[in-house]
């Protein structure tokens, strides 16, 4: 009788990716990360030049960087290497961190934000006390120390920005679960007998799915962000590995000269964390009970 309630109080997922392929918004954001994801997957062989390479003929004979042309479809940069290959190379840096590092807050913040809306007492108080402790410190300046305590490398800055991204997941988990927990259907498997591993996979987590992942797919362009913001101070992917906020931060001192070197990595990044902040404002309206009936 209690799976009955509770499978009917859980969001259902038929028909879901029918309505988010009727939203438009979503439809260029997915299309937008499919492009990505494609660029980024096959840039060994859609790239021109190896993203290191620095050619002969990559700078003018003033030694400044090549515009956008035949042979150089972005330009170069100031080390005379194709801007284009670094752009493709750069988008595997992003989506990996943003992939890797989110997934990791999602664990770390779910797990947190669970334990402490369901078990609650002293449990939970200390877990959402550490919680609003971390909420308290300004991320950024949080990931730029944490990120100069460890020696930067692509797996070292996705566990920088995960320790720093899960809190909000946490707070979001706590407090769906604790109400979650006063259920009707919670309360009559505990009268039954059932175990709490019972009653927090078979029962809560399946109603907490739909949120996670609204609210990981809206964290991947926070991280995207974030990762750029990191490398664009020296603190996050350290050259020669191509990140688009390195390129940007390599490239600024020839911001007025050869703008194209800014501006390109700069609307990639907009881009990619547009196009997932699209497709999760649509999920989380596809996803919403309350939204129902209401396309």
């Amino acid at each position: 009788m209690t799976d009955v309630i509770s499978a009917e109080a859980a969001p259902q997922p038929q028909g879901a990716l029918r309505r988010l392929l009727q939203r438009k918004l979503a439809l260029i954001g997915l299309a937008l990360i499919v492009v990505v994801t494609a660029g980024a997957i096959f840039a060994p062989w859609i790239a021109p030049f190896a993203p290191e390479d620095q050619m002969f003929d990559g700078l003018t004979l003033e030694g400044a960087p090549m515009p956008p042309g035949d042979k150089f479809w972005l330009g170069t940069d100031l080390l005379g290497r194709d801007l284009f290959s670094r752009i493709l190379f750069g988008a595997r840096t992003s989506l990996v961190i943003g992939v890797v590092a989110n997934g990791l807050a999602l664990l770390i913040g779910t797990l947190i934000g669970v334990t402490a809306g369901y078990f609650r007492g002293w449990i939970g108080a200390v877990l959402m006390r550490f919680t609003d402790l971390m909420m308290a410190f300004p991320a950024l300046l949080l990931a730029i120390c944490l990120a100069a305590i460890f020696t930067p490398s692509l797996w070292i800055v996705a566990m920088v920005i995960a320790l720093v991204n899960w809190v909000q997941t946490a707070r979001v988990v706590y407090t769906e679960t604790s109400a979650l927990a006063e259920r009707e259907f919670v309360a009559a498997e505990r009268t039954l007998g059932a175990g709490t591993g019972r009653i927090l996979f078979r029962h809560i987590l399946p109603h907490l799915v739909p949120m996670i992942i609204v609210w990981g797919t809206l964290g991947i362009s926070t991280t995207v962000l974030l990762e750029a913001t990191l490398s664009y101070l020296g603190v996050g992917v350290q050259p020669p590995t191509p990140s688009w906020g390195n390129i940007i931060f390599e490239n600024q001192t020839y911001f007025q000269a050869a703008p194209w070197l800014v501006f390109i990595p700069g609307a990639a990044i907009l881009a990619l964390a547009l196009a997932f902040n699209l497709v999760g404002d649509a999920l989380r309206d596809v996803l919403d009970p309350t939204q129902r009936g209401r396309d």
